[in-house]
């Protein structure tokens, strides 16, 4: 009986299809923080969510394709970040934003690491659009935390502005997680200071400009 409890899933409930879809997902997140791209393959991440390979191909296409799709997601704040805001100075906001964010890059280290630098897959047009849609997003939860809108007077350039931040943002991760040449605790005071700076300073002088 010892072998039972390698059993994938149990047998008496069925998933429904986005279970399923949730769980492959997870378990290929999983399986690619772990290991380098190439060294996944569809069959380890079916055998690992406990489902036949086929599914896979049906929820996400191809594996490469469902790399993608954990990179989109990995890199993409959600709107859950804003809603769980609190109301308060932009200080108060802002330290609770970027420890959500950091606790967020810690619980899936490997993952947010991969994903900045998707070097398994190479760079082409589809990574690169890929990339560039999570970062302009990100932006977009950032402008919706301070009240703005990349549909705003200027929005466009205020969404570039956090982009440019979101450049920091990986950086200080890399010296965080990477080369350990700062701590959170020195992280969390840099990004929260710099994103304090951003919005107090630098989007009123983007939608104010001075008259030429």
């Amino acid at each position: 009986m010892a072998g039972m409890s390698t059993e994938p899933a149990p047998r008496w409930r069925r998933l429904e299809p986005d279970e399923r879809k949730e769980q492959i997902y997870t378990c290929a997140a999983r399986l690619f923080g772990e290991r380098p791209y190439s060294e996944v393959s569809t069959s380890d991440i079916a055998a690992a969510a406990g489902v036949a390979r086929g599914l896979i191909n049906h929820y996400f296409g191809t594996k490469r394709l469902l790399y993608l799709e954990i990179v989109r997601r990995a890199l993409t704040v959600p709107r859950l970040a804003v809603e769980i805001l609190p109301d308060g100075p932009l200080e108060l906001r802002a330290d609770v934003a970027i420890d959500w964010f950091l606790e967020m890059v810690a619980g899936q280290e490997k993952l947010w690491l991969a994903a900045i630098t998707p070097e398994g897959i190479g760079r082409d047009p589809d990574v690169e659009r890929i990339l560039a849609e999570a970062d302009r997003e990100s932006a977009d939860r950032v402008l919706e935390a301070v009240g703005l809108s990349r549909e705003s007077e200027h929005g466009e350039e205020l969404n570039a502005a956090v982009r440019a931040f979101a450049g920091m943002v990986k950086a200080a991760g890399r010296e965080w997680l990477v080369l350990g040449s700062l701590s959170r605790a020195q992280v969390h005071t840099l990004l929260t200071a710099s994103l304090v700076t951003l919005v107090a300073q630098v989007f009123p002088v983007i939608q104010n400009p001075p008259p030429e």
